[in-house]
């Protein structure tokens, strides 16, 4: 295994899962987890945060990305897909890029693949929102939670069906 790639303890896999499976009529809400390369913790700051919001919010539009965290050396978040013309796989790897073109100047990179889970139900979802939410606390980078200020909402996901 290559230096900061891990282990995807929730799933048990070793690897990204291939794609996003779309299914029609039902909820499709996606936790993401995209990684710094080699873990490097360049991610939690204002700039990364600013930058990241703007991109997903105006130009990679094509996924809705709601709650997101932003932790030192990756950054989580819940999305879902607004045109079905493009993959999850090709809308990260589109902002990823947008995000390096913003920052030439820093020696920011990102791990090539990313991590990205269909949530099956509200239940998962709530989980997956509070381990997300919690990990600031968990890593002792806070005292509360809340208290962490690389975090936010970009567009409200709604469950239509449990």
């Amino acid at each position: 295994m290559a230096k900061g790639e891990g282990t995807f303890r929730d799933t048990g896999r070793q690897t990204p899962a291939a794609r996003a499976h779309i299914f029609l009529g039902q909820p499709n809400i996606f936790f993401v987890t995209v990684n710094a390369k080699d873990a490097v913790p360049w991610m939690a700051n204002a700039t990364v945060q600013t930058s990241l919001a703007e991109i997903w919010r105006i130009e990679a539009t094509t996924w809705r990305v709601g709650y997101y965290l932003i932790m030192p050396n990756h950054v989580h978040f819940f999305c879902a897909p607004y045109d079905l013309r493009f993959g999850i796989d090709q809308w990260v790897e589109f902002w990823k890029s947008r995000f390096s073109r913003r920052h030439l100047d820093q020696s920011w990179s990102w791990q090539r693949k990313s991590f990205h889970h269909r949530i099956r139900n509200r239940i998962e979802y709530e989980e997956k929102l509070s381990y997300v939410q919690n990990n600031p606390l968990r890593k002792q980078l806070v005292v509360q939670a809340d208290q962490w200020p690389f975090q936010g909402r970009i567009h409200d996901l709604w469950w239509t069906a449990d």
